[in-house]
């Protein structure tokens, strides 16, 4: 079916109207956090600090450059392995994690940095923004090809407002401990974007399916992306953890997860090939696997050796379900995950939110001490229950998150559905030409001479090169004469 892909005069406008939306709203409710505040100087006196380092910027700011840096190029060129979708892969996440970033401010700053009628803008809001959009960014990687940019901005702020409401009744309600957003971060866009894309079902992609496939450059691209966020998730899990111990143990838990996930890919990568070679998607996505596995649990007392095992848990699951579950679920329900989303993120997400649970529920004082209980998981006020029951509310979370998921998901995908969102159609998914200027490649082109137009050589007889007779150079006949 032939659909209209001209996006003059939608794409701008919706740009524009979201913009203006923003600068309105950012002027009546966002002000600057008083530790941002020209007015620092009375808050420092206030509060007896002694030095201007500790402002909470100088604590913060470097978790969040690595956060950043997660959200736009580790995300960004994780998914350039389509060979000729890369300037929508890079350029159309660049375009949701902007305007993602700008909504999420206002979202969480209603729900957690609401005071007398602003919103107190500081680092922390910035990381925790860059949180939330990096759940949009695992969403995108389920349709990633198959919708246009005016729908991407419009499932961003939908799901931008599903995640803030999610992440508030988890942690504030619930009380929930999850450091590193195994539920709320990646379960919840993990199956949020599969429910949009399983709405979204195209029945005649495979015409498309040529252009779905790799190349060697593109796949290098992608391993870029693998890197930036293999390098740097450390950050990501530990990036709001409390000062001192949490986020130093949050950094080192995450650590040994990566490194055990990165073994248990290439191992089963390579076991289940006939011939033993190793498959480049499950490198690029499976080694970050237990990154997502650990960031539930990675403030709690889990022991490297427990996190070695929920890495290598995560990256052997994650390649099996590339090898076997994802081609499952497009056959069976209908479900085309561009990226593979559901095993990086999906299936690690559940067993990070799983071992969250267990090992909340083993928290004992002899591990953490009794003081270290209660700093660990907040137990004081009205929040004085065992650490079963914080078990049990870990898993009432992750089981809030996929009701949330799936629910937000029909919706948003029945919205996107409509046909007058400028998307491709089946046969033209995949392709960075239906939204993007492209410029033809000049090359000198090389033009074999017609051997008709030239006098045939003389037939010399061919010496062999090692009888060959040293040739006495050509000098004037005068030079001869004495």
């Amino acid at each position: 079916m032939e659909r209209n892909t001209n996006l003059r005069w939608r794409l701008p406008l919706t740009c524009l109207l979201l913009q203006v939306a923003m600068i309105v709203l950012f002027g009546v409710f966002v002000r600057y956090d008083p530790e941002a505040h020209a007015q620092w100087w009375m808050e420092k006196k206030r509060r007896n600090f002694s030095s201007d380092l500790e402002n909470e910027f100088y604590y913060r700011y470097p978790s969040f450059q690595d956060v950043h840096t997660m959200v736009f190029i580790g995300f960004g060129f994780l998914m350039t392995f389509l060979q000729r979708y890369g300037f929508s892969a890079v350029g159309f996440n660049f375009l949701l994690a902007a305007f993602g970033i700008q909504w999420a401010l206002l979202m969480q700053g209603w729900f957690h940095h609401f005071e007398d009628g602003y919103i107190l803008l500081g680092i922390e809001n910035l990381i925790n923004a860059d949180f939330c959009v990096a759940s949009v960014c695992v969403a995108f990687g389920a349709v990633l090809g198959k919708v246009s940019p005016v729908q991407l901005l419009i499932m961003t702020f939908f799901q931008v407002t599903l995640f803030t409401v999610n992440e508030f009744i988890l942690l504030n309600l619930l009380e929930v401990k999850d450091a590193g957003g195994s539920m709320t971060i990646h379960t919840f866009g993990a199956y949020f974007g599969l429910t949009v894309t399983w709405i979204l079902y195209r029945r005649n992609l495979e015409q498309s399916k040529q252009k779905q496939s790799s190349v060697y450059l593109s796949d290098l691209f992608s391993m870029i992306g693998t890197l930036f966020l293999w390098i740097y998730w450390p950050s990501f899990n530990s990036a709001v953890s409390y000062h001192g111990d949490a986020q130093h143990r949050a950094a080192l838990n995450t650590y040994c997860s990566l490194a055990a996930s990165v073994l248990a890919s290439v191992a089963v990568s390579s076991a289940l090939d006939k011939k033993g070679k190793l498959d480049m998607v499950h490198i690029q996505n499976a080694t970050l696997a237990g990154g997502v596995g650990v960031g539930t649990a990675a403030e709690m007392m889990l022991m490297p050796y427990g996190s070695l095992i929920v890495g290598f848990i995560c990256g052997t699951f994650s390649t099996l379900g590339f090898v076997y579950i994802m081609p499952f679920l497009e056959s069976r329900l209908r479900i085309q995950d561009t990226c593979g989303i559901h095993n990086l993120h999906g299936i690690p997400g559940i067993i990070g939110g799983i071992v969250g649970a267990v090992t909340a529920v083993y928290a004992k004082p002899d591990i953490y001490g009794d003081s270290g209980v209660v700093h660990s998981f907040d137990f004081q006020g009205f929040k004085n229950w065992p650490t079963k029951t914080q078990g049990e509310f870990q898993a009432y979370g992750l089981l809030l998150t996929l009701a949330m998921a799936f629910g937000g998901g029909i919706i948003v995908g029945l919205i996107l559905r409509l046909p007058f969102w400028g998307q491709a159609a089946d046969d033209s998914c995949f392709e960075d030409a239906i939204y993007w200027e492209m410029h033809e490649e000049k090359s000198t082109v090389y033009v074999p001479e017609d051997p008709t137009l030239k006098p045939p050589a003389p037939s010399v007889p061919s010496v062999p090169l090692a009888h060959s007779v040293p040739m006495t150079p050509l000098v004037p006949s005068a030079s001869l004469v004495p």
